[in-house]
C-alpha cells in the first residue's frame, strides 16, 4: 500500500507543519488559541543575563553572587567592602551567604550590595 503525503500528527494532538490548519478559528488550534490569545510577551534579556545567581566558593565560605546592571540599580547602598556608597545607576553585586549558620534563607535575608572591585579584592577574614 502507498505511503500517505500527508503530515503526522504530532503526539500532542498539533499538526507538525504548522501550516495555519486551525488558526483563526478556534478549533483545533491547541493551547491558547481563541478568545485571549495574543502575541507572546517579549523577553527582556538584560534581566534574563543578570538575574540568575552563580555561586562561588571561597576561604570564607559558599557565597551566591547576582550581577545587577546599571540600569536596574535604582537605590543607593552601603558597600561593606569600602564602607561608601553605591549610588543609583551603578552596576554593582548582589551578595549573600549559601551556607549561613541559621540556613540558607537567613543567609538571602543577609545580602549586601558591594562594588564589583570591592567584591573580587576583599580579603578572606571574617568580619
Amino acid at each position: 500500500m502507498p505511503r500517505s503525503n500527508r503530515p503526522r500528527r504530532a503526539a500532542s494532538g498539533h499538526s507538525s507543519a504548522g501550516k495555519g490548519v486551525g488558526k483563526g478559528t478556534g478549533k483545533g488550534g491547541g493551547k491558547g488559541a481563541g478568545k485571549g490569545a495574543g502575541p507572546a510577551p517579549e523577553l527582556d534579556l538584560e534581566r534574563a543575563r543578570t538575574g540568575i545567581a552563580r555561586r562561588e566558593s571561597a576561604p570564607d565560605g559558599e557565597w551566591m553572587v547576582r550581577s545587577i546592571s546599571a540600569s536596574r540599580a535604582g537605590k543607593t547602598y552601603i558597600c561593606p567592602g569600602c564602607f561608601t556608597a553605591v549610588p543609583p545607576g551603578t552596576a554593582h553585586l548582589v551578595v549573600w551567604s549559601e551556607d549561613h549558620i541559621f540556613g540558607a534563607a537567613a543567609g538571602l535575608a543577609e545580602r549586601r550590595h558591594w562594588h564589583s572591585n570591592c567584591w573580587t579584592s576583599r580579603s578572606y577574614r571574617y568580619r
